[in-house]
């Protein structure tokens, strides 16, 4: 660190200021003892006072605090001029992608939390509130209806069950969000009553800088329940990968707000801690360059990780933005009730596949279905009050079904490439990630739609599990 302060020093002089160091990004993936990062507002798009540089020659960036007075924009501007510097950016700001709107024998999960009876879920209830779960195609029932936007849960729960794998068992799922009601805490804080305490692994809190990270938003709640919400348990509905494990990892705060370079760290501690697949459900504004993210997401992919990630909203984002176009990472758009792309997926390079997003339509769509996707989370503000409330659309959502699908890809071992065992050395792979990417998107349905605006297509899991004899994988790869 010594011999780059004078480059550092001599580069921030010509912009006017004094930068003081307040640490290197850590070179261990685990929480570092630093002081919390500074208070960001609403209203801006990065940290004040700090900016994430790295230095030619070296591994990663590390974030710098300036003086009161300093410009953020400019003092990154003077130090890219320097050729010893590899970049100098912002300390970016990403948000949560979900878009509020106004107010084999199958799970017995009832639907609701009003203490329906053992008898009454036993019919299936959850079927009828969670469309995106159903089958495509085939003669509904009636106790499974199909649903023209479902990615066909079902089969793949069967096809799990008979490999001896329920539910993604063995996998583990990191979360990246706005943290997990994974357990009760003192006063405030009560456990979702439809996760078990033994479907988590050990997490971090990012945000308050603990061992913690319990949710404060509800957003992180309802997408970790898409992923593995407990099934088959007379309570509230279903998780795709219901017996995987889940990793709550606090990147974002209660506003729905996370600094890029906290979601690096959490990048990090998710593959040192031997996750197998990592969801951001979160986006940074159009064009914004987050380096340090993309330097974790090669760390993941290198490790044999499979990162997914939402490819943002209309309204909230302008155009598919970081970290979906980042290296390696499944880009995921938004499809409704109807099977069509919803009117806040935005499109673009860095779609590579689209899930159920709920929500309305875009325009010309033959069918004007538009409910949202449920699961049990937080009855906002409250942490300790949980419902399963109706105002959660968006990519976010979309993304934690493709989280889902990674996992139970990786438990059915259809992918075609090295057999899955949980990452007990740290010793990943590079085409693990390649063979779980291709199938799920060789067995993706057309929409009909565009590339742009639908990748390869909408996911369909009980094809993307379906026993096959396991080839080489192709290498095939994403962004």
């Amino acid at each position: 660190m010594r011999r780059l302060l004078p480059i550092l020093a001599t580069t921030a002089l010509l912009a006017g200021v004094v930068v003081a160091p307040v640490g290197a990004a850590s070179a261990a993936t685990g929480p570092t003892g630093a002081s919390a990062p500074p208070a960001v507002s609403p209203a801006h798009e990065f940290a004040p006072r700090r900016i994430v540089v790295k230095f030619a020659n070296e591994h990663r960036g590390r974030s710098l605090a300036l003086p009161v007075g300093a410009g953020v924009r400019e003092t990154a501007a003077a130090l890219r001029r320097n050729p010893r510097v590899a970049y100098a950016e912002p300390d970016y700001i990403a948000t949560a992608s979900a878009e509020p709107e106004s107010d084999f024998v199958l799970p017995n999960d009832p639907g609701t939390l009003d203490g329906a009876s053992e008898a009454a879920a036993s019919a299936g209830d959850w079927a009828y509130k969670q469309w995106n779960f159903l089958p495509w195609e085939g003669s509904p029932t009636t106790r499974l209806p199909t649903s023209p936007g479902g990615i066909d849960a079902v089969d793949a729960w069967r096809s799990l069950a008979e490999l001896g794998r329920p539910g993604a068992e063995g996998v583990t799922v990191a979360v990246l969000d706005t943290g997990i009601a994974y357990r009760d805490q003192g006063g405030k804080f009560v456990r979702s009553p439809d996760f078990a305490a033994g479907q988590f692994v050990k997490g971090y809190d990012f945000i308050d800088d603990d061992r913690v990270p319990l949710d404060e938003n509800g957003h992180g709640t309802h997408v970790a329940g898409t992923i593995g919400e407990k099934t088959d348990n007379a309570v509230g509905v279903t998780g795709l990968a219901y017996r995987a494990k889940l990793m709550p990892v606090r990147v974002l705060d209660k506003h729905g707000r996370g600094q890029a370079t906290d979601i690096a760290k959490g990048i990090r501690f998710a593959v040192a801690h031997h996750a197998q697949v990592i969801n951001m459900s979160f986006n940074f504004g159009c064009g914004k360059k987050v380096p340090e993210v993309d330097e974790a997401l090669r760390e993941a992919y290198a490790r044999g990780v499979v990162t997914v990630a939402s490819v943002g909203n209309i309204g909230s984002e302008t155009c598919v933005s970081e970290p979906a176009t980042g290296p390696r990472v499944i880009g995921v758009g938004g499809t409704t009730e109807g099977g069509c792309l919803g009117d806040y997926s935005l499109a673009g390079r860095g779609v590579d596949l689209v899930a159920p997003g709920g929500g309305i339509p875009v325009s010309g769509c033959p069918s004007v279905s538009a409910r949202p996707i449920y699961q049990v989370t937080l009855k906002s503000p409250s942490t300790r009050i949980f419902a399963i409330p109706s105002n959660y659309v968006g990519t976010s959502m979309a993304a934690a079904h493709v989280s889902g699908a990674a996992a139970m890809v990786l438990a059915a071992d259809t992918y075609g490439g090295p057999r899955f065992v949980p990452e007990i050395n740290g010793q990943g792979n590079k085409p693990r990630v390649n063979g779980v990417v291709k199938r799920l998107r060789e067995t993706a349905r057309s929409l009909g739609l565009a590339t742009y605006e639908q990748g390869a297509g909408l996911i369909d899991l009980g094809r993307a599990t379906e026993s096959r004899t396991p080839t080489p994988s192709s290498g095939t790869r994403v962004r």
